[in-house]
This record gives C-alpha cells, structure tokens and sequence, in this order.
C-alpha cells in the first residue's frame, strides 16, 4: 500500500487518539476500581458490585428482554407520551383559539397573530441549550416535572390576557417551560432503550402531535359549544387545560425514575439488567461533566450538522401550516364546525404518517431511505397548492393535498432516531440535541412569517418556499446516509475486520462492548457502528 494511502486512511479515520492522560478505562460487570477523571462516578458505582448481584457476561433472555421493556414502559414512556400530548395540546391552544375569538378579543391585527407562534420558538431559540446542559447536570425527572408544573401555571394565567403584550408575555413563558420535553425525551430515550427501540418510542411520543389535533378538535368543538358564560369560550380552554398540566406536572415529580441507578421502584438485578439492556448501544446512560473536546468535536462533525440542517428543512413548513392549518382550511371554503372535525382527521393521518415511518425502518432497518421517501408526500401536496385553484369543485382535494403535506412527522421522527442512534458522548450529544432543536425552533419561527397576511387566503408565497425548502432536504438526507456508510467502512478498516457498509453492527463482528458507558464519542469508541 503506497504512503498516499496509508496517510489518506488515518486522515479518514473516524477513530480518534486517547489523550495519554485518559487511559481507556471500562465500565463493565465486576469493575471494582475507582473510576477516573471524565468517568461518571455515579455510574461506575452502580457497576462495582454488579458481579455480585448477576453473573458476569450475563445474556438476556428474550422473556426478560420483553419483561425489563414492559416495566420501562410503564414508567417511562407512559410518562415520555402524556407529557407530549399535553404539550403539543397546550402549545397548539392558539389554533383553536384563533377561530373562538382570541384575535378579536386582544385587539390583534395585521402579523400579530402569527407573532404569537414566532414567540414561543424564539423563546425556544435562547433557552435550548440552557435546558439541554440542565438535562445533563440535574435529576432529569424533577426537572421535566417542574417545567410541566410551570407551563402549566402559565398557561392557565393566558386566560387573563387582554391585548397582545399580555399574550406575547405568557407564550413566551410558554416557549423556555416547554422547550425541555423534546431534548429530555430524546436523553431519556437513549438512557432506557436500544437503538433497534428508540425510533419506536420516539414515535410513539411524537405522534401525540396528531392524537392532539384529535382530541383538541373535539375539546374545542365542545367548549364552542358554551354559551352565555361569565369566561369565553378560548379563556375555559386556557384555563382547563392548565390547571391539569399542573396537575400532570406533580405526579410526574414522583412516577419517573430519574436513571437507572435511581429507579428504587426495582430490585437491584432490574435495575442492572436495565442498564446492560443498552450496553450495546455505546451511548452510555449520563456523565455529568461538560467537557471542551466533545463540544469541539460535535461542532467540527458534519454528521451533526447535516442532522441540524434536516430539523430545520423540515420544521419550517411544519411552523406556517401548524399555525395556520385552521385558517388554510376555512380558505378551502369549510365551516368553522367542519374545520374542527376535519382536524380530528388531520390527526389520525399525522399519526399514521408517524407509526407506519417508525415500523417500517425498524422493519427494514432503514431510517434515511424513509426518511427521504416520506418527504415526497410534502412535495406533491405542495405542488397541488400551487397549481389548483380553490373553488367549491376543488375543496376536497384540495384537503387531500393538505393531509399529504402531514408527513413531515414521520421524517421528523427517523432524523432524531438517527441524531440519537450516532452521536455519542454526553456532552457532544447536549451539543448535537441543542443544535437539532434550536434548529427546530428556528424553522417553526420562521414558519408562520412566510405567510404573509397579504397573501391570503392562497399563500402562493410560501408554498413556493416550501418546494425550495423540501429540495434541499433530500440532498442532504442522501449526503447524510452515505457518510454514515463510509464511516462504517472506516471502522471496521481501523480494527482490522473485514471492511463492509453493513448498517450498525455486523452479526459476525462480535464486538465486546467494553468501553460502552465509558462516555466516549461515537468517533473515540472502536466498537461505534454506525446505523441509518
């Protein structure tokens, strides 16, 4: 092999050097010694005496597999999808609002209703990284109850607005208490389920954005249905689905186990069994230590930037039409009672978007592939809009264009299962998690500003940015899934095995999994693999 080559292999590589301060140390069943410098204490610890409560080199069973799954459900994504529901519900509050009378009761006009969206995101822009390094330095449990307890609080309190200071305060407040659940699911995700799991359990909290436009629909159409009350009907709305996030937000407080090493609502084997459930997910389970290298290695990784690029390509429609869904459809020339029930339609059809996506590239171990599959719905949706005139001959399909548009949840889904699955490193994953949602935020921000008040009810404008928006999200989702190919090929050149695109681990690999909760970055790890 020529000197060229050999240089160009080890620039390539996606293994990189220890520092020769940093022995490579193992968290592992029957460790004993005290863990070093850049080791999470607390997990070392919970592994120190495992040898003495389960055998070493213990192999779970496909029973206990499906037992210690079951018991984190219980706890954990019960919990991962009422919290979403009762989010993606209080922030979506404003939409039904919108046609109960908020916009003439707060005196608003011209972009200030859409201000009322871009608000809560912006909030989301300046607090996302804040809220994802308290996920990694505090209890994750106590600190998602208390940011569900406080958005309940404000939420309830925007029944009290009168004009659009007082609404642009309380959804502001709104946008820093929410902001948690999405980067806290996804750390929760990772910390309680496999990666073959973890696109599953992402979409099964995410598809509460659909199950809320179900039963928002239905809320909304029975309080619409209150006459003569001493509140109107958007201030019973606030108020009623405040007060019972507050109460959510308690008996979260004392449900959610806040690790595995915390979950004393278990026996001692459980919690272990639990741990090593995911050991071969090599993302490890918490390290609470904000280190520099990881920062600097995340924002230099283009696999985190083009997962970044993705959140927000796919964000920025998903902003106007959550926004505006209600008002594009009384457009369409729809009741406002139609417009109601036709959201609860809405919803099934974004949750089916969402389940068949998660199945699927489970099924095929596929997530790019669908991923980019899924988009194509958006497009030609959107090219409908474009190209068909609304009239009372046109309306249904019309809306059918309007629900193909509803499949940027199931690519929302497969791109944080791939941001989960291949960034590794606590504090590289709060940087990469930060990026995503700010990202997210950004594009729901911008969103609602492309449809411009003066370009209704048609919104030419903004359809068009939309198509523009979506091509760009193909190319990189393909750039994205053949990198993670090559790094594959690189790992396994770097080890010595035989060199193959295989996506995650190949069966005759056999990888130890020594170095799994040892908070190494997914390019430090020799045993990483990547999956797409």
């Amino acid at each position: 092999m020529s000197s060229s080559s050999v240089q160009k292999d080890v620039m390539e590589s996606p293994v990189m050097m220890e520092d020769t301060e940093k022995d490579l140390y193992s968290v592992s069943s029957g460790t004993l010694n005290e863990a070093p410098a850049g080791i999470d204490a607390e997990v070392a610890r919970f592994f120190a005496d495992e040898s003495a409560v389960i055998p070493e080199g213990v192999v779970i069973d496909d029973a206990t597999n499906r037992r210690l799954r079951w018991m984190v459900h219980k706890r954990v994504l019960v919990v991962m999808v009422v919290t979403y529901f009762a989010q993606t519900l209080d922030k979506g509050t404003i939409n039904f609002a919108s046609i109960m009378g908020i916009v003439e009761d707060n005196h608003l006009h011209g972009q200030q209703y859409a201000w009322l969206t871009t608000c809560v995101y912006i909030a989301i822009l300046a607090w996302e990284f804040p809220t994802n390094r308290l996920i990694q330095r505090l209890p994750v449990a106590k600190y998602l109850a208390f940011n569900i307890t406080a958005w309940g609080a404000v939420l309830a309190c925007t029944a009290a607005c009168s004009n659009f200071t007082g609404l642009i305060i309380v959804r502001t407040l709104l946008g820093i208490f929410e902001c948690v659940c999405q980067p806290a699911f996804v750390f929760l995700s990772t910390m309680w389920y496999t990666r073959e799991e973890q696109a599953l359990v992402i979409g099964a909290f995410y598809s509460m954005n659909g199950f809320q436009q179900c039963v928002g629909g239905l809320i909304a159409y029975g309080i619409a249905q209150i006459h003569h009350a001493t509140l109107k009907n958007w201030q019973i709305l606030f108020t009623i689905l405040g007060c019972v996030t507050v109460v959510w937000g308690i008996f979260v407080f004392f449900w959610l186990p806040d690790s595995p090493m915390r979950a004393k609502c278990w026996s001692k084997e459980d919690r272990l069994l639990i741990a090593e459930r995911v050991r071969k997910n090599e993302t490890g389970i918490q390290n609470r230590q904000f280190k520099m290298y990881q920062v600097v290695e995340a924002l230099t990784d283009p696999t985190v930037w083009a997962v970044t690029l993705i959140s927000l390509t796919n964000a920025l429609p998903t902003g106007g039409l959550g926004a505006f869904s209600n008002i594009i459809l009384q457009a369409f020339g729809f009741t406002q009672l139609q417009t109601y029930l036709l959201a609860i339609a809405q919803g099934a059809i974004i949750m089916t978007f969402l389940f068949s996506g998660a199945w699927l590239s489970k099924h095929y171990n596929n997530k790019l592939v669908f991923a980019f599959l899924y988009t194509l719905p958006n497009i030609a949706g959107t090219i409908v809009f474009l190209t068909v005139p609304t009239n009372a001959h046109t309306k249904v399909g019309l809306l059918i264009a309007f629900y193909c548009t509803q499949g940027f949840g199931a690519v929302a889904v497969l791109n944080l299962a791939v941001m989960s699955n291949n960034v590794a490193g606590r504090t590289k994953q709060v940087i990469a998690s930060s990026l995503v949602f700010i990202a997210w935020a950004v594009g729901n921000a911008v969103g609602p500003q492309v449809f411009r008040s003066n370009d209704s009810p048609r919104y030419i404008k903004a359809f068009v940015a939309h198509i523009v928006v979506y091509g760009v999200q193909l190319a990189i989702i393909v750039f994205l899934r053949l990198r993670l190919m090559r790094l594959n090929v690189l790992k396994r050149r770097a080890q010595g095995l035989r060199e193959s695109q295989a996506n995650g681990e190949d069966r005759d690999e056999r990888l130890a999994h020594k170095h799994a909760f040892d908070d190494l970055t997914d390019k430090e790890n020799p045993d990483f693999r990547y999956v797409y």
